[in-house]
């Protein structure tokens, strides 16, 4: 999994403190731009998020690119619905010998990691000769499997990106997009790191569990995100 902070907002956190400003200033949007030093960004934007006045946050805009995850992440991805998305077509784009993510459980049982590994073997060869007997790429992807790789293009604001985090950060989501949604979390601390200092879990933003009789019982420190954090860096 690859993960690239392509683009984002010019001075981010300034500008979500401003647009915050804003709403309770006789000021114009200049003038509070100016005055706002980082000392002011601080207080307004820790504020906004103990208060839950969210909406300045839709005013940041991250773009990011996301390559070597399965198309059974990006199922779950495009569920977060606020967001713009660009993804490689399996209609266009030949998968001939595609590349696919193993889930880790595998490694537990030797005769599974085998038995996986010799069906997407089967499946590469199947689609090749699809293709080759005349079939549409169109209509040979359909033999594809959830593991096949892909890459995409994902614009979100802030206040999406916060809400994912929140969701996808927990322990009980899915391994794969737990590990993207940590690994944003990590690039997003970097570029904006008022607007997201309070970032992760609900366990460890709210200080409570929002899956209520689902709840693994194991709330994240913050201790625990910082060392998440720079290890995702690092992978990086």
């Amino acid at each position: 999994m690859r993960v690239t902070l392509l683009a984002y907002t010019p001075e981010p956190d300034r500008l979500v403190a401003a647009a915050a400003r804003l709403c309770y200033s006789p000021e114009d949007p200049a003038a509070i731009l100016e005055g706002l030093t980082p000392g002011h960004q601080k207080k307004l934007l820790a504020r906004l998020r103990s208060a839950g006045h969210d909406s300045p946050l839709e005013h940041a805009a991250f773009t990011f690119t996301i390559e070597g995850v399965s198309r059974s992440l990006s199922h779950q991805l495009v569920r977060h619905r606020i967001a713009s998305y660009s993804q490689r077509s399996q209609r266009y784009v030949s998968e001939a010998g595609f590349t696919y993510v193993a889930p880790p459980s595998l490694r537990q049982s030797p005769a599974a990691e085998e038995r996986f590994h010799q069906i997407m073997e089967e499946i590469r060869e199947a689609y090749k000769d699809l293709v080759e007997l005349g079939v549409p790429r169109e209509d040979a992807r359909y033999l594809l499997p959830n593991a096949c790789t892909t890459q995409l293009m994902m614009t979100m604001n802030a206040r999406s990106l916060l809400n994912f985090l929140e969701l996808r950060c927990c322990r009980r989501a899915q391994w794969e997009i737990n590990c993207l949604a940590w690994k944003i979390r990590a690039l997003l601390q970097e570029a904006a790191p008022l607007t997201f200092a309070l970032s992760g879990p609900a366990c460890l933003v709210r200080g409570r569990c929002r899956e209520g009789e689902h709840t693994c019982g194991q709330p994240y420190t913050w201790e625990e995100a910082e060392r998440l954090g720079r290890e995702m860096e690092e992978e990086e």
